[in-house]
């Protein structure tokens, strides 16, 4: 690798490095960046941590409802998870298209049953 360095005040400033092993350099820098995500995402499956699906991601992302989201995610009908927390289908049908807000207490069923924390269905 030829480099060059630049002084200034007689001490090194800067190294001019080639395009082209600069552009190695990056390539080699962002696969240990990968590899150490990697080993971090496989150490929280391993903890137990739940891990999302890339569509559920990206239902999570788009405009779409995420009470809704998450109650499909995990296999609820509007009628089952009504009857898990004690209310109308009806009513968790209008909070999940808007139309009614939940009370914290409603939220925080909703989550602990949809084993999600309450922010994220809001």
């Amino acid at each position: 690798m030829k480099l060059q360095t630049i002084k200034q005040n007689g001490q090194a400033a800067f190294v001019v490095v080639p395009v082209s092993e600069w552009e190695a350099l990056m390539a080699r820098l962002e696969e240990r960046e990968d590899m150490a995500d990697a080993r971090s995402q496989l150490a929280r499956i391993r903890a137990g941590e739940e891990t999302l699906t890339a569509d559920m991601v990206a239902r999570l992302a788009s405009s779409e409802p995420s009470l809704k989201v998450w109650r499909e995610y995990r296999g609820y009908t509007l009628r089952a998870l009504a009857a898990e927390i004690g209310i109308s289908s009806a009513a968790v049908s209008k909070i999940e298209t808007g139309k009614s807000q939940p009370t914290v207490a409603t939220l925080g069923k909703l989550a602990t049953v949809l084993g999600c924390d309450m922010e994220d269905l809001v």
